[in-house]
Protein backbone atom coordinates (compact mmCIF):
# COMPACT_ATOMS: atom_id res chain seq x y z
CA UNK A 1 0.00 0.00 0.00
CA UNK A 2 1.45 3.84 -0.54
CA UNK A 3 2.78 4.71 2.44
CA UNK A 4 1.25 8.28 1.93
CA UNK A 5 -1.60 10.31 0.43
CA UNK A 6 -0.25 13.82 -0.74
CA UNK A 7 -2.75 16.63 -1.32
CA UNK A 8 -1.16 16.87 -4.60
CA UNK A 9 -1.38 13.85 -6.56
CA UNK A 10 2.28 12.10 -7.25
CA UNK A 11 3.18 10.76 -10.24
CA UNK A 12 3.03 7.01 -11.54
CA UNK A 13 6.47 6.59 -11.09
CA UNK A 14 7.00 8.18 -7.85
CA UNK A 15 4.20 6.15 -6.22
CA UNK A 16 5.44 3.12 -7.79
CA UNK A 17 8.80 3.59 -6.18
CA UNK A 18 7.51 4.08 -2.71
CA UNK A 19 5.02 0.58 -3.49
CA UNK A 20 6.24 -2.44 -0.93
CA UNK A 21 6.55 -5.16 -4.32
CA UNK A 22 4.88 -7.56 -1.99
CA UNK A 23 2.53 -5.69 -1.10
CA UNK A 24 1.74 -4.04 -4.41
CA UNK A 25 1.18 -8.18 -5.78
CA UNK A 26 -1.55 -9.12 -3.56
CA UNK A 27 -3.37 -5.27 -4.64
CA UNK A 28 -3.43 -6.38 -7.86
CA UNK A 29 -4.01 -9.49 -8.11
CA UNK A 30 -7.00 -8.50 -5.72
CA UNK A 31 -8.14 -6.08 -8.32
CA UNK A 32 -8.05 -8.48 -11.11
CA UNK A 33 -9.60 -10.94 -9.63
CA UNK A 34 -12.37 -7.96 -9.04
CA UNK A 35 -12.35 -7.50 -12.30
CA UNK A 36 -12.87 -10.72 -13.20
CA UNK A 37 -15.86 -11.50 -10.85
CA UNK A 38 -17.33 -8.24 -11.57
CA UNK A 39 -17.21 -7.74 -15.49
CA UNK A 40 -15.84 -11.31 -16.25
CA UNK A 41 -12.37 -10.19 -18.15
CA UNK A 42 -9.94 -12.73 -17.16
CA UNK A 43 -6.46 -10.60 -17.07
CA UNK A 44 -4.60 -12.85 -14.02
CA UNK A 45 -2.91 -14.91 -16.07
CA UNK A 46 -1.60 -12.42 -17.95
CA UNK A 47 2.76 -11.36 -17.67
CA UNK A 48 2.97 -9.73 -14.40
CA UNK A 49 5.34 -6.99 -15.54
CA UNK A 50 3.54 -5.83 -18.29
CA UNK A 51 -0.10 -6.01 -16.39
CA UNK A 52 1.74 -3.78 -13.98
CA UNK A 53 2.81 -1.11 -16.34
CA UNK A 54 -0.68 -0.82 -17.48
CA UNK A 55 -2.72 -0.72 -14.64
CA UNK A 56 -0.07 2.25 -13.32
CA UNK A 57 -0.58 4.01 -16.40
CA UNK A 58 -4.60 4.10 -15.47
CA UNK A 59 -3.80 4.82 -12.32
CA UNK A 60 -1.64 8.36 -13.50
CA UNK A 61 -4.30 8.84 -16.15
CA UNK A 62 -7.28 8.72 -13.74
CA UNK A 63 -5.18 11.17 -11.23
CA UNK A 64 -5.52 8.39 -8.50
CA UNK A 65 -2.88 7.73 -5.86
CA UNK A 66 -2.66 3.79 -5.71
CA UNK A 67 -3.72 0.64 -6.66
CA UNK A 68 -6.38 -0.25 -3.96
CA UNK A 69 -7.96 3.25 -5.32
CA UNK A 70 -7.99 1.96 -8.78
CA UNK A 71 -9.74 -0.62 -7.36
CA UNK A 72 -12.34 0.96 -5.60
CA UNK A 73 -12.98 2.93 -8.92
CA UNK A 74 -13.37 0.23 -11.48
CA UNK A 75 -15.58 -1.57 -9.77
CA UNK A 76 -17.89 1.11 -8.67
CA UNK A 77 -17.58 2.90 -11.94
CA UNK A 78 -17.87 1.33 -14.94
CA UNK A 79 -16.85 3.87 -17.54
CA UNK A 80 -13.36 3.73 -15.65
CA UNK A 81 -13.53 0.04 -16.58
CA UNK A 82 -14.49 0.43 -20.15
CA UNK A 83 -10.74 2.86 -20.07
CA UNK A 84 -8.60 0.10 -18.00
CA UNK A 85 -9.72 -2.36 -20.52
CA UNK A 86 -8.61 -0.13 -23.69
CA UNK A 87 -5.14 -0.29 -21.25
CA UNK A 88 -5.10 -3.82 -20.40
CA UNK A 89 -5.86 -4.97 -23.96
CA UNK A 90 -3.51 -5.40 -26.81
CA UNK A 91 -3.66 -3.00 -29.59
CA UNK A 92 -0.35 -2.23 -30.68
CA UNK A 93 -0.63 -3.26 -34.73
CA UNK A 94 0.44 -1.96 -38.31
CA UNK A 95 -0.63 -2.92 -41.53
CA UNK A 96 1.50 -5.66 -43.51
CA UNK A 97 2.90 -5.92 -39.72
CA UNK A 98 6.87 -8.09 -40.78
CA UNK A 99 7.14 -8.18 -44.11
CA UNK A 100 8.58 -11.11 -44.69
CA UNK A 101 5.70 -12.85 -42.74
CA UNK A 102 3.12 -11.66 -45.42
CA UNK A 103 5.58 -12.81 -48.06
CA UNK A 104 5.81 -16.01 -47.01
CA UNK A 105 2.69 -16.57 -46.29
CA UNK A 106 2.04 -15.62 -50.20
CA UNK A 107 4.83 -18.24 -51.47
CA UNK A 108 4.33 -20.89 -48.78
CA UNK A 109 0.78 -21.03 -47.42
CA UNK A 110 -1.32 -19.73 -50.58
CA UNK A 111 -0.82 -22.15 -52.99
CA UNK A 112 -1.99 -25.06 -50.32
CA UNK A 113 -5.05 -22.60 -49.69
CA UNK A 114 -5.41 -22.75 -53.38
CA UNK A 115 -6.69 -26.69 -52.99
CA UNK A 116 -9.44 -25.61 -50.67
CA UNK A 117 -13.09 -25.10 -52.02
CA UNK A 118 -13.45 -22.88 -48.91
CA UNK A 119 -11.68 -21.14 -46.34
CA UNK A 120 -11.98 -20.42 -42.95
CA UNK A 121 -9.22 -18.11 -41.05
CA UNK A 122 -9.23 -16.85 -37.73
CA UNK A 123 -7.24 -13.45 -36.88
CA UNK A 124 -7.54 -14.11 -32.96
CA UNK A 125 -6.59 -10.15 -31.28
CA UNK A 126 -7.18 -8.81 -34.17
CA UNK A 127 -6.88 -5.00 -31.67
CA UNK A 128 -8.38 -2.66 -34.34
CA UNK A 129 -7.61 -4.73 -37.55
CA UNK A 130 -4.86 -3.35 -39.45
CA UNK A 131 -3.52 -7.12 -39.95
CA UNK A 132 -7.54 -8.19 -40.97
CA UNK A 133 -6.98 -5.63 -43.70
CA UNK A 134 -3.60 -6.44 -44.84
CA UNK A 135 -4.57 -10.27 -45.26
CA UNK A 136 -7.85 -9.03 -46.97
CA UNK A 137 -5.38 -7.49 -49.64
CA UNK A 138 -3.52 -10.31 -49.71
CA UNK A 139 -6.16 -12.85 -50.24
CA UNK A 140 -8.06 -10.40 -53.25
CA UNK A 141 -4.32 -10.05 -54.58
CA UNK A 142 -3.91 -13.64 -54.78
CA UNK A 143 -7.61 -14.63 -56.10
CA UNK A 144 -8.73 -16.34 -53.13
CA UNK A 145 -10.84 -13.55 -51.03
CA UNK A 146 -14.12 -14.52 -52.87
CA UNK A 147 -13.75 -18.05 -51.06
CA UNK A 148 -12.95 -16.71 -47.74
CA UNK A 149 -14.44 -16.44 -44.50
CA UNK A 150 -12.56 -13.97 -41.84
CA UNK A 151 -13.13 -14.31 -38.46
CA UNK A 152 -11.33 -10.92 -36.67
CA UNK A 153 -11.79 -11.19 -32.80
CA UNK A 154 -11.09 -9.29 -29.60
CA UNK A 155 -11.93 -9.25 -25.82
CA UNK A 156 -12.49 -5.32 -26.72
CA UNK A 157 -15.30 -3.90 -28.35
CA UNK A 158 -14.23 -0.45 -28.73
CA UNK A 159 -11.36 -1.50 -30.51
CA UNK A 160 -13.15 -3.83 -32.49
CA UNK A 161 -15.44 -1.03 -33.66
CA UNK A 162 -12.54 0.83 -34.77
CA UNK A 163 -11.62 -1.96 -37.11
CA UNK A 164 -15.02 -2.22 -38.49
CA UNK A 165 -14.84 1.44 -39.26
CA UNK A 166 -11.67 0.51 -41.53
CA UNK A 167 -10.44 4.52 -40.66
CA UNK A 168 -6.78 4.85 -40.44
CA UNK A 169 -4.24 7.55 -39.92
CA UNK A 170 -3.34 9.30 -42.70
CA UNK A 171 -0.25 9.64 -41.05
CA UNK A 172 0.89 6.24 -41.17
CA UNK A 173 0.56 5.56 -44.68
CA UNK A 174 3.99 5.61 -45.43
CA UNK A 175 4.57 3.37 -43.41
CA UNK A 176 2.18 1.45 -44.13
CA UNK A 177 3.38 1.40 -48.29
CA UNK A 178 6.88 0.17 -47.31
CA UNK A 179 5.53 -2.56 -45.86
CA UNK A 180 3.43 -3.63 -48.42
CA UNK A 181 5.87 -3.04 -51.23
CA UNK A 182 7.88 -5.03 -48.84
CA UNK A 183 5.41 -8.18 -48.46
CA UNK A 184 5.54 -8.32 -52.41
CA UNK A 185 2.31 -6.23 -52.66
CA UNK A 186 0.94 -6.37 -56.44
CA UNK A 187 -0.56 -2.92 -56.96
CA UNK A 188 -0.39 0.59 -55.86
CA UNK A 189 -1.46 0.79 -52.22
CA UNK A 190 -3.45 3.42 -52.30
CA UNK A 191 -5.48 1.91 -54.65
CA UNK A 192 -7.40 0.46 -51.31
CA UNK A 193 -7.94 3.49 -49.55
CA UNK A 194 -9.34 7.05 -49.90
CA UNK A 195 -8.57 9.84 -48.13
CA UNK A 196 -11.82 10.62 -45.95
CA UNK A 197 -12.36 11.91 -42.14
CA UNK A 198 -9.18 13.35 -41.82
CA UNK A 199 -7.72 9.87 -42.12
CA UNK A 200 -8.52 7.26 -45.08
CA UNK A 201 -11.04 4.89 -45.51
CA UNK A 202 -10.45 1.68 -46.63
CA UNK A 203 -12.36 -0.47 -49.21
CA UNK A 204 -15.33 -1.45 -47.90
CA UNK A 205 -14.73 -4.65 -50.54
CA UNK A 206 -11.74 -6.27 -47.89
CA UNK A 207 -14.04 -6.40 -45.16
CA UNK A 208 -16.93 -8.11 -47.36
CA UNK A 209 -16.44 -11.08 -46.10
CA UNK A 210 -14.97 -10.30 -42.80
CA UNK A 211 -16.51 -11.46 -39.55
CA UNK A 212 -15.93 -9.16 -36.51
CA UNK A 213 -16.63 -10.39 -33.59
CA UNK A 214 -15.99 -10.32 -29.75
CA UNK A 215 -13.98 -13.40 -28.22
CA UNK A 216 -12.01 -13.94 -24.99
CA UNK A 217 -9.30 -15.91 -25.50
CA UNK A 218 -9.09 -16.32 -22.10
CA UNK A 219 -12.80 -17.66 -20.92
CA UNK A 220 -14.24 -18.28 -24.09
CA UNK A 221 -14.11 -21.53 -26.58
CA UNK A 222 -13.83 -22.87 -30.15
CA UNK A 223 -16.47 -21.70 -32.00
CA UNK A 224 -15.69 -23.29 -35.33
CA UNK A 225 -12.73 -25.08 -37.61
CA UNK A 226 -10.30 -23.30 -39.16
CA UNK A 227 -8.46 -23.61 -42.19
CA UNK A 228 -5.59 -20.89 -40.77
CA UNK A 229 -5.46 -19.02 -37.47
CA UNK A 230 -3.36 -16.13 -36.62
CA UNK A 231 -2.89 -14.66 -33.41
CA UNK A 232 0.39 -12.32 -33.28
CA UNK A 233 1.92 -10.84 -30.70
CA UNK A 234 -0.42 -11.84 -27.72
CA UNK A 235 0.23 -14.73 -26.33
CA UNK A 236 3.65 -12.88 -25.38
CA UNK A 237 1.87 -11.55 -22.33
CA UNK A 238 0.16 -14.59 -21.07
CA UNK A 239 1.76 -16.50 -18.16
CA UNK A 240 2.87 -19.94 -18.93
CA UNK A 241 0.02 -21.61 -17.69
CA UNK A 242 -2.63 -19.31 -20.08
CA UNK A 243 -0.29 -19.69 -22.88
CA UNK A 244 -0.75 -23.45 -23.08
CA UNK A 245 -4.28 -22.82 -22.37
CA UNK A 246 -4.67 -20.80 -25.40
CA UNK A 247 -2.60 -23.35 -27.40
CA UNK A 248 -4.98 -25.57 -26.49
CA UNK A 249 -7.95 -23.72 -28.05
CA UNK A 250 -6.44 -23.18 -31.59
CA UNK A 251 -5.49 -26.63 -31.38
CA UNK A 252 -8.90 -27.70 -31.09
CA UNK A 253 -9.86 -25.40 -33.68
CA UNK A 254 -7.88 -26.00 -36.31
CA UNK A 255 -8.61 -28.70 -39.05
CA UNK A 256 -6.13 -31.22 -39.69
CA UNK A 257 -3.02 -30.01 -41.71
CA UNK A 258 -3.92 -26.54 -41.16
CA UNK A 259 -1.70 -23.26 -40.45
CA UNK A 260 -1.21 -21.84 -37.15
CA UNK A 261 0.47 -18.08 -37.64
CA UNK A 262 2.51 -16.89 -34.24
CA UNK A 263 4.28 -13.58 -33.42
CA UNK A 264 7.95 -13.09 -34.28
CA UNK A 265 9.11 -13.52 -30.33
CA UNK A 266 6.70 -15.83 -29.97
CA UNK A 267 6.61 -19.98 -30.18
CA UNK A 268 4.97 -23.72 -29.08
CA UNK A 269 6.93 -23.95 -26.11
CA UNK A 270 4.24 -24.00 -23.90
CA UNK A 271 1.66 -25.52 -26.29
CA UNK A 272 0.74 -29.44 -25.01
CA UNK A 273 0.31 -30.13 -28.52
CA UNK A 274 3.66 -28.62 -29.51
CA UNK A 275 4.91 -32.43 -30.94
CA UNK A 276 1.21 -32.18 -33.33
CA UNK A 277 3.05 -29.19 -35.19
CA UNK A 278 5.67 -29.32 -37.91
CA UNK A 279 7.84 -26.36 -38.33
CA UNK A 280 5.90 -24.52 -41.79
CA UNK A 281 8.45 -21.11 -41.75
CA UNK A 282 10.68 -20.71 -38.52
CA UNK A 283 11.78 -17.53 -39.22
CA UNK A 284 8.12 -16.49 -39.72
CA UNK A 285 6.90 -18.65 -36.99
CA UNK A 286 4.18 -20.62 -39.52
CA UNK A 287 3.60 -24.10 -38.12
CA UNK A 288 1.29 -26.74 -39.76
CA UNK A 289 -0.98 -28.97 -37.46
CA UNK A 290 0.10 -32.49 -38.61
CA UNK A 291 -1.34 -34.92 -36.17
Amino acid sequence: MAVQVDDAVPSAAAAVSRYDPELERIEIELLLEGIYRSYGFDFRSYAYASIRRRLWKRIEAEGLHDVSELQARVLHEPQIMERLLLDLSINVTAMFRDPSFYRAFRERVIPILRTYPFIRLWHAGCATGEEVYSMAILLQEEGLYERCRIYATDINEVVLQTAKEGIFPLDRMQEYTENYIAAGGKRAFSDYYVAKYGGVLFSPSLTKNVVFSLHNLVTDRSFAEFNVILCRNVLIYFDKTLQAKVHGLFYDSLAMFGILVLGSKESLRFSPKVECYEQFNGPEKIFRKAR
